[in-house]
């Protein structure tokens, strides 16, 4: 079929699907997607709108680092440009199993560097230790697989000359992005969230989630709620993933702000492989329903900015939404010819690629990937979700194990070199 004959079939679909006053059964769909694409735009305008933090505020850094079963090479090298940024001290907090990460920090003789061999008991744990183990005035904590890009250290502390600021969040990619059709879709999913979504609420003062790949906080204002970090109980069971935003909620709690600096930015290792990447996925969606049911459950949510609230909430409710949505077009107003499936799934790609406008503006060949990309949302959106939310209790770190070495599919193995 020809491209014009394809489009007059469409037209007649259309028409077809409209006659006789059938419009109307179209409203339910369409006022969902007003309402949608009105509060991404809201969101969109919100983050082109909002700018960096420039100023000549400096103070006294720790930067604080759990290690669990690292490459050590990988370590080494995110180490050097935690160093090379000047903090007062870098404070790495290493499971007492990782005898090689130990040998190998022992041969590094910067003075800035303390090594705090330590028996995990869960991520949290660690991070407790190297709270209280810190002196600098505010507290940077790092992946041990995260490598800053010059300029980080200086560019994040610039925030803080507002009191009220008690958390500031980075801009974060994938390492070596094209090395994995994985990493390049989690590249293009990063994106959205530090281009379109943490931009808008840290205009706002109300970031929902500072990641835990790089974050800075105010030590005055972590320390009193440290006890609340490491001794998290959800349902009955003891918590030991979802540090970054528990930690972040507690601040929020408190009172200070939270926002997003775009100008300090950082790059984090991401899984090469479909399963690890969809184990990370799971793990992130567990730790957001906590999370974000605790902060609702507690009344914190009512108290953050009106971008914070509909964006937690959207999230929240996402397998609903577009479970709804797609039943909709796809068992009630779709008509099973090809040009019918043609036009559903073509309005879908449409609309993803929109969304995805600006990661496509920075990589415009990976147009390609829309499709995939599209799919994985919807994996994401439903399957992998609904999964999380009826087995968000189930605690662990599914990318980390006592039995290997690296994160699932994140290993210097898995990687061009890692300089």
């Amino acid at each position: 079929m020809s491209d014009s004959n394809w489009f007059d079939a469409v037209y007649e679909w259309a028409v077809r699907s409209t006659a006789n006053g059938s419009w109307r059964d179209l409203i339910p769909l369409g006022l969902a997607g007003l309402l949608v694409w009105g509060l991404w735009l809201y969101r969109v305008v919100l983050s082109r709108l909002a700018k960096p933090v420039v100023n000549g505020f400096r103070a006294s850094v720790s930067v604080v680092v759990p290690s669990y079963r690292e490459d050590p090479e990988i370590l080494v090298r995110c180490l050097a440009s935690w160093l090379s940024q000047d903090p007062y001290e870098v404070i790495i907090v290493v499971d007492i199993g990782d005898t090689e990460c130990h040998a190998r920090l022992r041969e590094v003789t910067d003075s800035r560097l303390r090594v705090l061999v330590y028996e995990h008991a869960g991520k949290r744990s660690a991070l407790g230790v190297g709270i209280r183990a810190a002196s600098g005035e505010l507290v940077v904590f790092a992946d041990s697989d995260t490598w800053w890009q010059p300029g980080l250290l200086e560019a994040v502390q610039m925030p803080f000359e507002d009191p009220m600021v008690g958390g500031v969040g980075t801009q974060q990619n994938v390492y070596q992005r094209t090395t994995s059709v994985w990493r390049r879709i989690a590249d293009w999913l990063v994106n959205l969230r530090y281009y379109d979504y943490v931009p808008a609420m840290g205009s706002r003062g109300g970031v929902a989630c500072l990641s835990g790949r790089t974050s800075a906080y105010r030590r005055s204002a972590i320390l009193p709620v440290v006890h609340h970090l490491e001794n998290e109980f959800f349902l009955g069971r003891r918590c030991v993933a979802g540090d970054d935003g528990r930690l972040t909620w507690l601040v929020l709690a408190s009172g200070y702000k939270t926002v997003h600096q775009s100008t300090a930015r950082a790059i984090s290792m991401f899984p090469d492989s479909f399963r690890a990447f969809v184990k990370q996925r799971v793990r992130w969606s567990r730790n957001s329903y906590r999370c974000y049911l605790t902060a609702l459950w507690k009344g914190w949510l009512w108290k953050t900015p009106l971008v914070t609230k509909v964006t937690v909430l959207q999230i929240l409710l996402t397998p609903v939404t577009m479970g709804i949505t797609l039943a909709y077009l796809f068992f009630s107003r779709l008509e099973l010819t090809p040009q019918g499936i043609g036009l559903a799934v073509g309005w879908v790609l449409l609309g993803r690629g929109v969304r995805g406008w600006s990661h496509l503006r920075r990589h415009p060949g990976e147009i390609l990937l829309l499709p995939l990309l599209t799919l994985v949302v919807i994996m994401i959106a439903l399957p992998i979700k609904l999964w999380a939310f009826v087995t968000m209790n189930k605690q662990g770190w599914l990318t980390r194990s006592a039995d290997q070495m690296g994160g699932a599919g994140q290993t210097a193995a898995t990687l061009k070199g890692v300089g």
